[in-house]
């Protein structure tokens, strides 16, 4: 890609700036190279009423990104990438304690960092979060992919949703149940090519009984001498377990986990685990099973694999890891083989977390 020249601002505005055939490579954390055609940084909400009024954003192929930690590049973007990078977090309503036991409305801006707001939202007495710390990327994604982790899904907390309505061409505000949220889905991942998130409403209680049911929590609580959790406590260990399991993407890049667990009937579930009594499964919904991914993967074999540098982290089978120099095109290779695989021996197929771009 030497022949593309620096990225240069060809036009900014009140509240964005757009640049030319930019480079994406510092803005998703496998650290591929891509570029995209047009770059627009969205500062301010209100912008997107005059940049949704070009043609460019109208007739031009567009990906919304916040950190880049939910996609994988596997070629440049022949379009229009558009970054919401709004900040701000504000209580709107402390009042709600009266009638839904001790709990405050917060919206967040779709730019701040994830694990920044929850900090800060434990930091301000809140509880729900803790189990969601150290999760990579923007707020703004988090209602996209319904994120979950150690028992607990972001959804559980959504009061509201803003965004960009591109049918309608104004903001609107979806709620908890307009999401349509699903397992690591919603209706902004449903329909990405209609809605552009810009803020995110919290209820977040004050007090709420710990999830520390999930395998490890319990354990890292003990290890760190907590005889009593709290909310600050619960999000340390979860940390902790985080860091030793999941690769740093500042230090080797990747996306978390890649792979989603699989959810089969519970005919399919008895079969398999009748098979592979080890396989670790849990109820889901609408009496679909969840199966473990990762095991299903290190069964194959296929845990620490390494193809150039592409590969899959010997820490944590379900983690696609850039060791260095690979493309995007050579990790989503190595991904499709894991699929394969899996699919051949366990007549399961898996599906990427991330955006496939």
């Amino acid at each position: 890609m030497s022949d593309y020249k620096p990225d240069a601002a060809i036009a900014q505005g009140d509240g964005y700036t757009i640049v030319e055939r930019a480079s994406l490579q510092g803005r998703n954390t496998f650290h591929v190279p891509a570029r995209a055609e047009l770059l627009i940084d969205v500062r301010k909400p209100a912008a997107l009423a005059e940049l949704f009024g070009y043609a460019m954003l109208r007739t031009q192929p567009l990906l919304v990104l916040g950190e880049g930690s939910n996609v994988l590049f596997t070629r440049d973007w022949p379009g229009v990438v558009l970054a919401i990078a709004a900040l701000g977090i504000r209580v709107l309503d402390d009042r709600v304690r009266e009638s839904r036991g001790d709990s405050a409305i917060v919206r967040v801006e779709a730019g701040e960092n994830w694990n920044e707001f929850v900090r800060w939202s434990l930091g301000h007495g809140f509880a729900g979060l803790e189990n969601l710390v150290s999760i990579p990327g923007t707020v703004g994604a988090a209602p996209i992919q319904n994120i979950g982790a150690y028992g607990v899904e972001v959804r559980e907390f959504v009061a509201h949703v803003e965004a960009w309505d591109r049918q309608a061409r104004c903001l609107t505000r979806l709620s908890n149940h307009d999401c349509g949220f699903g397992y690591r889905d919603s209706v902004f991942k449903r329909q990405r090519d209609r809605y552009v998130v810009t803020a995110v409403e919290f209820e977040l209680p004050r007090r709420r009984e710990l999830r520390i049911g999930y395998a490890g929590v319990a354990e890292e609580l003990a290890a760190l001498g907590v005889a009593e959790p709290t909310p600050a406590a619960v999000a340390e260990a979860i940390a902790r377990i985080r860091a030793r399991k999941l690769p740093n993407p500042a230090l080797i890049g990747n996306a978390g986990s890649f792979f989603k667990n699989p959810l089969v009937d519970a005919d399919a579930a008895s079969r398999l685990r009748s098979e592979h009594p080890a396989l670790p499964a849990w109820p889901a919904a609408d009496g679909t099973v969840k199966l473990s991914a990762a095991w299903l993967i290190e069964a194959c074999g296929y845990k620490g694999i390494r193809e150039g540098d592409a590969g899959l982290s010997a820490q944590h089978a379900l983690v696609l890891v850039n060791h260095g120099h690979a493309s995007g095109a050579q990790l989503w290779a190595l991904a499709e083989r894991v699929q394969a695989g899996v699919r051949e021996r366990f007549k399961i197929s898996l599906e990427p977390e991330p955006l496939i771009a």
